[in-house]
């Protein structure tokens, strides 16, 4: 690769500067985001939603495992399919590391799919994933959170999701949603969706910080370079 825009050392220096300067006013407003986001209003959630786990049926206050916080990753997983979302996939292979940090802040999260137990427990062994991941294939919480669509809403162009009517070529998602439990109170506090889910993907993090970045550039969408990370060619 030939450098076209090489300077000296003092050169370069100032640039970064200039670049840290900029760092630090997006860091400044990242936090001020971070406070408005925790200071948005919640929602009870009184429906009695029930998850398939290997330990058997959880409700939705069982899944914060006694934490006062729980995040849940809304894994696309269709109950016809054979294999996870590659790009869930992605996400959630930076997610294991993640729980016992999270348990130490009050915070327990899991990973929700409609595909029926077994799928999960299979896929999940295959990729080498220890965090908790449950079915919710007979109840609507994937629906009532804007993951999960019906065929005829699809073949409309007319989903509900990311807070807008728009087209989407899958009956599943992405997504992430954060509950507060207060006793046995359980309040929806917060979701994000499309590419708010990068806050999980350290990878991006990584590339961002390097000089090609992300290279997806010319793709025909953003992450059709992304693999199940057992289906990347051999080095």
């Amino acid at each position: 690769m030939t450098t076209t825009n090489e300077v000296t050392r003092e050169a370069w220096l100032v640039a970064r500067k200039e670049l840290l300067a900029r760092e630090k006013q997006f860091t400044r407003e990242h936090d001020a985001l971070s406070a408005a986001r925790r200071a948005l209003p919640r929602v009870r959630i009184d429906k009695p939603y029930v998850f398939a786990g290997p330990d058997g049926e959880r409700t939705l206050l069982e899944l914060f495992a006694g934490k006062r916080q729980l995040v849940v990753y809304h894994f696309m997983f269709d109950p016809s399919w054979e294999a996870g979302c590659k790009s869930c996939s992605y996400v959630c292979d930076h997610l294991s590391g993640t729980v016992p940090h999270l348990a130490a802040r009050d915070t327990a999260l899991v990973a929700v799919s409609r595909a029926p137990l077994a799928k999960l427990a299979a896929f999940k062994a295959r990729m080498g994933w220890t965090f908790p991941w449950l079915s919710s294939g007979g109840s609507e919480f994937n629906y009532d959170f804007h993951v999960s669509f019906d065929p005829a809403d699809v073949a409309a162009q007319a989903v509900d999701y990311n807070y807008t009517t728009q087209a989407f070529p899958n009956t599943e998602a992405p997504g992430m949603s954060v509950f507060l439990r207060d006793g046995e109170a359980v309040f929806h506090t917060y979701s994000t969706y499309g590419r708010g889910v990068e806050a999980l993907m350290g990878t991006y993090a990584i590339l961002d910080m390097t000089p090609l970045g992300r290279q997806e550039e010319g793709l025909e969408f953003s992450m059709a370079w992304v693999r199940h990370h057992d289906r990347y060619p051999a080095e």
